[in-house]
């Protein structure tokens, strides 16, 4: 069987107005299809609408908050109410300090978006799909899920958490004509480190130094790579590193 015609699939996708999120709008409203951007700025929101009209529609949305998330997909009008792909890509990284320095709002504002906010996402958007027998939840994991680092400490306990309850939503969901995949992107350039050091660019490009990342782009081209597959494949994990990347060493105190 062929790729699905992406003019077929209408996709939600929260975390829509920076890196990885506004990279996956464009992507696939530039191949037709359409899409609702949901996300915290509005400016941002309305940006990408106006770059593809009448195929993206923004949605200002906290996925903290469940009653307005859950009031986001019950609201959605009926050109866009059918979403067939849902990426619950919300998520971010706050601090680098070791666990006995790191700042506990930081740890609780992680905990916060990229579980409960995740969590949430899923449970509001998921049983529409589940009804209409079509669908893919598209999560965004992390190599940090797998592979520790010092610094990563709740940032990496939250991405385990998204791989283990992406694969627990697929054993939940098998049969029901919704596929699920967890993007697990390694070392990738966008606003994510620019958010951790707290707006510090130069910090933020220390990062990158040396290297060649990967881009929103490209974890936006593996999103659509996985949704727009044959119905009968499932994609669970796609774990993706920068060439220059590998896993960590032994840590050694002597």
């Amino acid at each position: 069987m062929s790729a699905l015609d992406p003019k077929t699939l209408t996709v939600v996708v929260t975390g829509a107005t920076s890196g990885i999120g506004a990279a996956t709008v464009r992507r696939f409203a530039s191949a037709g299809s359409k899409v609702v951007a949901m996300g915290r700025r509005e400016d941002r929101l309305q940006a990408l609408a106006q770059e593809f009209p009448n195929l993206v529609l923004p949605v200002v949305l906290d996925v903290r908050d469940y009653a307005a998330t859950e009031a986001a997909f019950a609201a959605l009008p009926d050109a866009f109410k059918g979403y067939n792909v849902l990426c619950a890509n919300a998520g971010l990284a706050l601090g680098l300090e070791p666990a006995q320095e790191a700042k506990i709002e930081d740890w609780q504002t992680m905990i916060d978006t990229n579980i409960t906010g995740l969590a949430y996402t899923v449970r509001a958007g998921l049983p529409g799909m589940v009804a209409r027998k079509e669908g893919h939840v598209v999560f965004t994991g992390s190599v940090a899920g797998d592979y520790p680092y010092p610094g990563g400490n709740v940032y990496g306990g939250t991405k385990a958490f998204v791989k283990q309850f992406a694969l627990n939503v697929w054993a939940d969901v098998v049969g029901t004509g919704v596929r699920v995949t967890n993007i697990e992107p390694g070392l990738t350039e966008t606003e994510f480190s620019v958010v951790r050091f707290r707006g510090d660019e130069a910090k933020a490009d220390k990062v990158y130094e040396g290297t060649a990342p990967m881009t929103g782009e490209d974890i936006a081209e593996q999103v659509f790579f996985a949704a727009t597959l044959p119905r009968h494949v499932v994609v669970l994990r796609i774990q993706a590193m920068a060439n220059q990347q590998s896993f960590s060493p032994f840590s050694i105190k002597r």
